[in-house]
């Protein structure tokens, strides 16, 4: 992917590119494991889900799964992450023990946050993970408010910014990208363009239908990703990142994924057909990534089918953990809220 990054700004400068990559048996290994983890994790959750065993929305992750095990294999470990409410892989591919995550879709209090988030408002501070945000495009100006910090301090530290398709619509995208650009924020925003935001076409809502372009008004250095293979996102989160390390400002990624079921569990997603459904599932990352382990004799299907059967009861022990945990006790209410004493405009 690395040579086919090559957009420009409206001055003309081009972008500094790394060379094109050359992945090893080690990597696969690592992107099969994580989409695995992420595939299996989601699948359960959609079951549990229908099930009612836990309620609010559920928004799956299920054929996006290279953007993620692209992007933790691309970053660095200090690295930010901050996305919408589509978020229960983000934790799972940073390291977050998988029975957190569960326990956090159940409202236990042994959830990542103590069963206060759920399934839309992930987070983590020991891994960078700053949400899982509700209101649609909230995350881009918050991203832009971390990398500022982190410059402000004098970091080094790269915060990826994750917005959906039907979030480039709010004006803050706007504002963000204008004062990101003029204060030269480290920060990567990255559109996950699943074509349809909640259920309507990229090609309804908007003229531009290469978003990538939107970041050129801003002389924003974009380009579009196939979101579809893990080393393809890699590279292009590498070159990006480097660019923003740089600090040269911000750099914007258009990932062209896709999801396999609807925007929520709620959405029957008759707006697509099922013949493109299909074929996006033909090029399932998945499948991709299964393929290249076994052609280049890294890995047989014996060893692969052991792996699964070992994800798979590792997501069964996170239901296990999730249900015997118990919910958050009712002071939890007053805790983790944040006020100020002796706030001066409160009047009996």
């Amino acid at each position: 992917m690395s040579d086919q990054i090559t957009s420009s700004t409206p001055k003309g400068k081009k972008v500094k590119k790394e060379e094109h990559m050359v992945f090893g048996k080690e990597i696969y290994l690592r992107w099969y494991k994580d989409i695995l983890l992420m595939r299996r994790f989601e699948e359960k959750a959609g079951q549990l889900y229908t099930q009612q065993k836990f309620g609010g929305f559920c928004h799956l992750y299920i054929g996006q799964e290279a953007i993620l095990a692209g992007m933790v294999t691309a970053m660095q470990k200090d690295d930010r992450v901050i996305t919408a409410y589509r978020d229960h892989a983000h934790p799972l591919v940073l390291g977050t023990p998988s029975k957190e995550v569960m326990a956090e879709l159940y409202g236990r209090i042994t959830g990542s946050s103590k069963g206060k988030g759920g399934s839309m408002h992930f987070f983590d501070k020991d891994r960078n993970l700053f949400g899982g945000h509700g209101i649609v495009g909230a995350q881009i100006a918050i991203g832009a408010g971390i990398a500022f910090a982190d410059k402000y301090r004098g970091g080094d530290q790269v915060t990826y910014c994750f917005m959906g398709d039907g979030a480039v619509r709010q004006g803050i995208l706007h504002e963000t990208f204008n004062m990101a650009m003029n204060w030269k924020l480290p920060v990567v925003f990255v559109i996950e363009n699943n074509d349809y935001a909640m259920g309507t076409s990229v090609e309804r809502t908007s003229n531009v239908h290469e978003l990538y372009k939107l970041g050129l008004s801003y002389a924003m250095p974009a380009a579009p990703v196939n979101g579809m293979s893990c080393e393809e996102v890699h590279s292009a989160f590498t070159d990006a990142a480097a660019h923003v390390r740089s600090g040269e400002g911000p750099f914007l990624l258009e990932i062209k994924t896709y999801r396999y079921r609807g925007h929520s569990m709620s959405d029957p997603g008759t707006y697509r057909s099922k013949e493109e459904v299909e074929d996006y599932k033909q090029r399932d990352p998945m499948e991709t990534v299964r393929k290249k382990l076994l052609m280049e004799k890294w890995a047989t299907e014996a060893q692969l089918e052991k792996m699964d059967k070992e994800v798979k009861a590792e997501v069964n022990d996170s239901v296990k953990f999730a249900e015997e945990s118990p919910y958050p006790p009712l002071d939890e209410l007053y805790i983790d809220v944040y006020k100020q004493k002796d706030y001066p405009f409160i009047k009996d």
